[in-house]
């Protein structure tokens, strides 16, 4: 099959797709097999550009975000020294535009769970619920949509290995599926509203609300803080104070990181996750 091609100057597709933002993406052959949206779709990266196939050119860019002035993100970031490994070692690490209803159930279903855990529920939800695709000799599963999931019962869901987060997301599917919670439309709503509207959904708190906020709502100053970010945040920000409140956290990471705050964080849990042997966050 001869693949197509797209530019993508300064970007790590490896580091992106391991960097917690999705967890459905196979290694197949020199590449990885996975779905965008309702497409089967394979990408593999030689040097500055990406071959695929399975879907266009302008989906593979603006998927990966190829349009986001990335040295231009890295130098707004702060200037210390817990900053810098993280950029350092996290170059070519993009933030995934992803569809928002997919974003949105992959993250309720993450609460309290590691990556391999999200990946294997993310798989078993697709394979059961979602429709099958082939592509480059690989089948794949697209994830199931709202509607789908809604007609589910809390039972079938738990077998996914979901736990009480089965009920949170059969709620919020029926909440999307019957419009009451009109996903789309809320892209028009301030970051403040779009957070909101997010928390009253089923199994949605600040952390959730902040991730489907930056990777579905591409809201860049969004910040997520889960036990990694916490971990990173006291031992880097806060070393001498030996009480920081979830507040406080909060407040200075709006302020600190501003207006690339979704992309530092990003960078600093990378870093964290991958890199903490050697930064001592591990």
């Amino acid at each position: 099959m001869k693949l197509l091609e797209v530019a993508a100057p300064d970007f790590d597709l490896v580091r992106t797709l391991d960097s917690g933002q999705v967890f459905h993406w196979e290694k197949c052959g020199d590449g990885f097999a996975g779905a965008i949206g309702s497409s089967g779709v394979y990408v593999e990266q030689q040097r500055n550009r990406l071959l695929f196939s399975g879907t266009t050119a302008k989906v593979i860019a603006k998927y990966f975000s190829l349009d986001h002035p990335l040295a231009e993100i890295c130098r707004s970031f702060p200037r210390d020294p817990a900053m810098t490994a993280a950029r350092d070692f996290c170059r070519g690490l993009r933030i995934i535009r992803q569809p928002v209803w997919e974003c949105l159930a992959t993250f309720i279903t993450s609460s309290m769970k590691q990556v391999a855990h999200i990946r294997q529920i993310s798989l078993t939800l697709r394979k059961r619920f979602g429709t099958a695709k082939m592509i480059y000799g690989s089948h794949v599963h697209v994830f199931p949509s709202a509607a789908r999931v809604a007609q589910r019962t809390e039972e079938e869901l738990r077998e996914c290995a979901l736990g009480y987060r089965a009920k949170n997301l059969l709620a919020t599917a029926r909440c999307v599926a019957s419009g009451e919670a009109d996903l789309n439309s809320w892209r028009m709503l301030s970051d403040e509203e779009l957070r909101g509207r997010l928390c009253e959904l089923p199994g949605v708190g600040p952390k959730v609300a902040n991730c489907v906020m930056l990777f579905a709502y591409e809201r860049l100053r969004a910040f997520p803080i889960d036990v990694w970010i916490e971990r990173v945040l006291k031992q880097k920000y806060f070393p001498r104070k030996r009480k920081v409140t979830a507040a406080q956290l909060r407040a200075f990471c709006e302020t600190y990181f501003g207006e690339q705050g979704g992309y530092a964080q990003q960078y600093l849990f990378h870093h964290a996750r991958k890199g903490g042997a050697a930064n001592g966050t591990k």
